[in-house]
């Protein structure tokens, strides 16, 4: 059984990343933002960067330049007109850092998108039910997703070196999991309406009965994931568990 899950792995070992390695930039599915106001925006859409102590500073500037290096982020040019600008803080949890946008302001006067999200009881209620079970999560996975122009001048964050651009949807934006559930939903539709494909925003559940036939699906699904130029987190895989 685990020679032939290795097979299955290697023939589509370019669906997987890991953390060092370069992003997917997803095919087809630009993310837009349509807000309920017209320009020009209000003052509150062009904030200016939070004070920040030496130590948030350091980790701003290390998160800002990893995030360019993942080709996430690009500092915006002095001469380039600037319509509004989002604070970012540093979040710490166990003495790790975390960069975030606060983009409560533009979440404000973004139009909702009401795409339903599943409901967990249900995925239980169906996992309960399979024998193989087959778990993958798109590494960093908001972050696949291509802006449209628009929405990239939108998500413009501010800091005490500068302003920079988002080019793929950062984390913290009002419509970000229904758009990446949408788009899932539209990647996969067969599969989901065979019944043995459970997708959650971004993590990806096999379940069946068959060894055989859960390794077929896990081909298809990895297949479906290097057509769209998707990436999976290695690491945060667990392959054919009973």
């Amino acid at each position: 059984m685990r020679n032939e899950l290795i097979d299955v792995l290697y023939t589509y070992n370019n669906a997987f990343s890991s953390d060092n390695e370069p992003l997917g930039a997803i095919k087809g599915h630009e993310v837009d933002i349509t807000l309920n106001i017209d320009r020009p925006y209000p003052p509150v859409l062009r904030r200016p960067a939070y004070p920040d102590s030496p130590t948030a500073r350091e980790a701003l500037g290390k998160h800002i330049q990893e995030t360019i290096q993942l080709g996430v982020l690009r500092k915006v040019d002095h001469n380039e007109e600037v319509e509004g600008t989002t604070p970012v803080i540093i979040a710490w949890h166990n003495e790790k850092s975390r960069m975030v946008g606060d983009f409560r302001a533009l979440n404000t006067y973004t139009v909702p998108d009401r795409y339903p999200i599943p409901r967990i009881q249900e995925t239980l209620t169906q996992l309960s039910k399979a024998k193989y079970i087959t778990s993958m999560d798109a590494l960093k996975g908001f972050h696949q997703n291509v802006l449209t122009p628009k929405a990239k001048k939108l998500l413009r964050i501010i800091t005490h070196c500068g302003i920079y651009e988002y080019l793929r949807m950062p984390f913290g934006i009002k419509n970000a999991p229904s758009h990446y559930q949408r788009m899932m939903n539209t990647i996969f539709p067969t599969e989901l309406s065979e019944g043995w494909l459970i997708i959650y925003i971004d993590d990806i559940i096999i379940c069946f009965d068959s060894w055989s036939l859960h390794l077929e699906r896990l081909a298809r699904v990895l297949h479906m994931v290097s057509e769209v130029n998707m990436r999976i987190s290695l690491k945060k895989c667990n392959f054919g568990f009973e």
